[in-house]
C-alpha cells in the first residue's frame, strides 16, 4: 500500500538502501580526482543564446561565464534544439553512444561549437527524435506529450556522456526539473561506479511553480527502480515528480533568492513541496543571481539612442524621447513612463495590470513588452486601443526593444504573483528605471523601498495603486528622483558574491557526499 505524499510532514527522504541497486562496472577516475581542485558541470534546457523561454537561460549564462572567467573549468550541457542546429556551426564531440533507458536502447552524442568562444565549453546532446522539434517544451501553448521521457533521456544520455568529456573531480549542477532527474540516475542506476560516486549534485530551483509530473509508469519508462516510486522520492500525489526526486536526492539544493528560500519552506509558498523544502534543514539555501554587467551597461550599450553615466543622465533624455517614437506614444519629456518587460502570465501580475483600471488614470505613460497567454494579449490590445499615445504594446520579445525600452522608461512595473528572484528589476536599475514592485522573492532582496524603489505587500489593485501614487508623488521632485535613479543605479548586481556563495555550496555539496559514501 502506498503511503500518500502528504504523510511527508517535516521529514528529510532517508538515502535508499544501496544493495537496491544494481552495481555497474569499475570506471577509476583519473589520479588527483579527489583533490581539492574541481569542474563544474550545468545541465540545463536553457542557455544564451542558444535556446531561452524565460530567465533561466539567462541566469545559467551568466553564472557559468563568471565562473569560467574565474579559472574555474566549466561545462554546460543542453539538448540540441532544431534552433541550435539551424544556425549554429556545430561538430560532433567523440563517437556515438548507446544509451539504454528503460526498455529503449538509443544512440546520443555531444556536439560542439566549431569554433569555440573563450568562456564555458558548451556541449549540445543530439537526439533528434526527441529534440528535433520547433519548440522547446512544446508548441501553440501545449507542451509536448512527451517531456517526461524526453527531459528524463537528458540528463541520463548526459550522465553516460559525461566521462568523454572530463575525467577530472566534478560538480554536478542541474537547473529546475529538466535537469532534476540526474542527481537520482546518479544515486541509484549509476551508483557504485567510482567515477559516478567521486560526484557531488547541486540542484537549483529557479521556479519551484514547475515541477515536471507524470503518470506512475513513467518511472520504469525511463528506467529507474519501481521501487523510487514511493512519497520519499519520486511520488506526489499520484504522480511521480521528477523536482521532488531531484530534491530528495541531490547533495545541496539551491533557489534563486534568500527570501524565496524562505517563501519555500510555507504551506503558500512552497508549491506542494514545502515539507520536503523544509526536510531539507541548512542543505537549501538561496542564492541571488546576478546580471551581466557588461551586456547591460548604460555606458557602453550599443543599442540604445544615447549612452549616459551615473553623473550625467543627459543621455536618458534622449532615449526616452527615442522610446516615445518608437512605441508610438506622444513624445512628452516630463510624462513618467512605466516599463513593463515580462512574459503575460499571470505570475508577473497581469491580472492586476489588466483589472485594475485606475492604473492608467494617472497622468503617465506605460510600454508593455512580452508575449504569453492569449486572454492578457486581449486585454492589453483592447486598453492600447483606449489610450492612444499612453499605452504601447509589443507582442514578442526581443532582446534590443528591451535594452531601449529600459534605457528611456523613468519606472518598472513588476506586480509578480510570485518572483523566484527576478532580472528585469536588475536590469532597470542598471539604467536608471525605478522598479514598483511586489514584496516577494528576489524583488524584497533587491528593492529597498524608498531608497531605490517602491515596494507593495498585498496582491490587490489598491495596494499596487498606493505603491504607484507613492512612485508618481517622489517623480514630482526631481531633486529627490534624481537621488531614486542615482541609489538604483549603483546597486550592484554582480556575479561577483553569488559565484563565491555557489562555491561554498559546491564544496559542501562534495564533502556531503564524501561524508555519506
Amino acid at each position: 500500500m502506498k503511503t500518500s505524499a502528504k504523510q511527508a510532514v517535516g521529514e528529510a527522504p532517508p538515502p535508499p538502501d544501496p544493495d537496491m541497486f544494481e552495481r555497474r562496472g569499475s570506471r577509476a577516475p583519473r589520479s588527483g580526482a579527489s583533490g581539492r581542485q574541481f569542474a563544474v558541470a550545468h545541465l540545463t534546457a536553457e542557455y544564451l543564446p542558444f535556446a531561452q523561454a524565460g530567465g533561466l537561460a539567462e541566469a545559467v549564462r551568466g553564472l557559468a561565464e563568471f565562473q569560467s572567467t574565474a579559472g574555474k573549468p566549466v561545462f554546460v550541457i543542453l539538448p540540441l534544439y532544431r534552433g541550435v542546429r539551424e544556425t549554429a556551426d556545430l561538430v560532433p564531440q567523440g563517437e556515438a553512444h548507446t544509451i539504454t533507458m528503460g526498455a529503449r536502447t538509443e544512440p546520443a552524442r555531444f556536439y560542439m561549437l566549431a569554433e569555440q568562444p573563450p568562456g564555458p565549453q558548451v556541449l549540445f546532446l543530439d537526439h533528434p527524435e526527441y529534440f528535433d522539434r520547433p519548440g522547446i517544451y512544446g508548441e501553440n501553448g501545449k507542451d509536448y506529450p512527451d517531456n517526461g521521457v524526453r527531459f528524463a533521456f537528458f540528463c541520463r544520455a548526459a550522465l553516460e556522456l559525461l566521462p568523454t568529456v572530463t575525467r577530472n573531480r566534478l560538480v554536478l549542477h542541474a537547473h529546475d526539473w529538466h535537469a532534476a532527474l540526474a542527481p537520482v540516475y546518479l544515486r541509484t542506476v549509476l551508483q557504485g561506479d567510482p567515477y559516478y560516486d567521486q560526484i557531488g549534485t547541486v540542484l537549483t530551483v529557479h521556479n519551484a511553480g514547475f515541477h515536471g509530473h507524470f503518470p506512475e509508469p513513467m518511472v520504469a519508462e525511463v528506467g529507474l527502480p519501481s521501487m523510487l516510486y514511493d512519497w520519499r522520492w519520486l511520488e506526489w500525489y499520484g504522480r511521480a515528480n521528477w523536482l521532488k526526486g531531484g530534491i530528495a536526492f541531490a547533495d545541496m539544493v539551491t533557489t534563486v533568492s534568500p527570501t524565496h528560500a524562505d517563501e519555500l519552506r510555507t504551506a503558500v509558498g512552497g508549491f506542494g513541496l514545502h515539507d520536503l523544502f523544509n526536510g531539507l534543514g541548512d542543505r537549501l539555501v538561496g542564492i541571488l543571481n546576478g546580471i551581466d554587467r557588461r551586456r547591460w551597461d548604460p555606458e557602453t550599450d550599443p543599442h540604445i539612442t544615447a549612452r549616459y553615466l551615473i553623473d550625467d543622465l543627459s543621455g536618458k533624455q534622449r532615449c526616452k524621447a527615442a522610446a516615445q517614437r518608437g512605441f508610438l506614444l506622444s513624445q512628452r519629456a516630463k510624462t513618467p513612463l512605466f516599463a513593463i518587460s515580462a512574459r503575460l502570465v499571470a505570475q508577473k501580475g497581469f491580472d492586476l495590470l489588466v483589472n485594475g483600471p485606475t492604473l492608467f488614470n494617472y497622468d503617465a505613460q506605460y510600454v508593455v513588452l512580452g508575449d504569453g497567454e492569449e486572454r492578457f494579449r486581449v486585454a492589453l490590445s483592447r486598453l492600447a486601443e483606449q489610450l492612444p499615445g499612453r499605452l504601447a504594446v509589443e507582442f514578442g520579445f526581443k532582446d534590443r526593444l528591451e535594452h531601449r525600452l529600459l534605457a528611456g522608461a523613468d519606472l518598472l512595473l513588476m506586480p509578480s504573483l510570485y518572483e523566484p528572484c527576478g532580472l528585469t528589476q536588475m536590469r532597470a536599475m542598471r539604467y536608471g528605471a525605478i522598479p514598483v514592485a511586489r514584496n516577494v522573492g528576489g524583488l524584497a532582496d533587491t528593492i529597498q523601498d524608498g531608497v531605490n524603489g517602491f515596494l507593495f505587500d498585498f496582491n490587490t489593485t489598491a495596494a499596487l495603486d498606493e505603491a504607484v501614487g507613492r512612485a508618481l508623488t517622489e517623480y514630482a521632485d526631481p531633486v529627490r528622483w534624481r537621488e531614486y535613479v542615482h541609489a538604483a543605479m549603483r546597486t550592484d548586481f554582480g556575479w561577483e558574491r553569488s559565484a563565491a556563495l555557489y562555491q561554498k555550496a559546491y564544496q559542501r555539496a562534495l564533502a556531503a557526499h564524501a561524508g555519506a559514501r
